[in-house]
Order: C-alpha cells, then structure tokens, then sequence
C-alpha cells in the first residue's frame, strides 16, 4: 500500500472538500447542510484529521477538545470515515492514533465519541483500539 499521510485541517473550506467522503458514514446530509454545520463548527474550534494516499482523501476523522464535568478535558472523535474502497488498510486506526495524539499532547484525560447503533462493524473496532461502551447518548428532535 502506498503512505498515508495524515493532516489537519482547521478551515471551513478544506472541510467542505471532505463532503464526500462524510457522505459515506451521512449520506442524507446535503452539501449545503454540511457547509452551514462545518462553518457553525469551525467557529467552536473543530478540526478534522484528513488521511491521504497521493494527495487524495481516503479517510477523515473530526475532533474537538473541551471539557466537561464528568470527565476533566477531553477529545471528542466526530464522524470518522475511511473511504470504502480503503478499508480494512489501518487507515482508521492511524487517523485515530494522530488524534489520540494531539489529545495527549493538548493535555486531555479522556477520548470520547459516538457511534450509530446499528453500526456495529465500529463498535467492534472502537473497542479494539480501547474505548469502552460507557452509557447512552439520547436526542430529541426540536
């Protein structure tokens, strides 16, 4: 396999370029729904970690750090995706790996993300690579 390289990315813009890769995790979020959230999450300091393989995208990984009561300053993993055609690669386990560890050199005492229940090929990868099921994150449309 060729190298990966990976990169991040704080500007709404090279975010956007990343649309169709989101769309294969998200595929009923329209291009101008992802503009407006990515342009509403930049402002809160979102970042993604893009993975490349001669300069193009294969796989994306978006973060944030902040804190929370329950568990001092964190990392929140967001939408990660490794292209179809590039899994089963350790694409996801290096965009992990390179969020993990601007987590550890930003200070952060824990990882946390989200994942779709029925998405159960990532439960079992999150789980190998250490996060533990913790609880229930529950919605409510408004």
């Amino acid at each position: 396999m060729d190298t990966v390289v990976i990169k991040t990315i704080d500007k709404a813009n090279e975010m956007i370029a990343q649309y169709e890769l989101i769309c294969q995790l998200s595929p009923n979020v329209t291009l101008n729904d992802y503009t407006l959230m990515i342009n509403d999450m930049v402002e809160l300091n979102y970042q993604q970690a893009v993975a490349y393989i001669n300069e193009k995208p294969v796989g994306v990984c978006g973060f944030w750090i902040n804190t929370k009561i329950y568990s001092g300053k964190y990392v929140e993993l967001d939408n990660v995706v490794v292209d179809n055609n590039f899994r089963n690669k350790n694409i996801g386990q290096l965009l992990c790996d390179y969020v993990l560890e601007i987590a550890k050199q930003n200070n952060c005492k824990t990882a946390m993300l989200d994942a779709y229940l029925e998405n159960e090929r990532a439960h079992v990868f999150y789980e190998r690579i250490g996060f533990k099921k913790k609880g229930f994150h529950f919605i409510k449309p408004l």
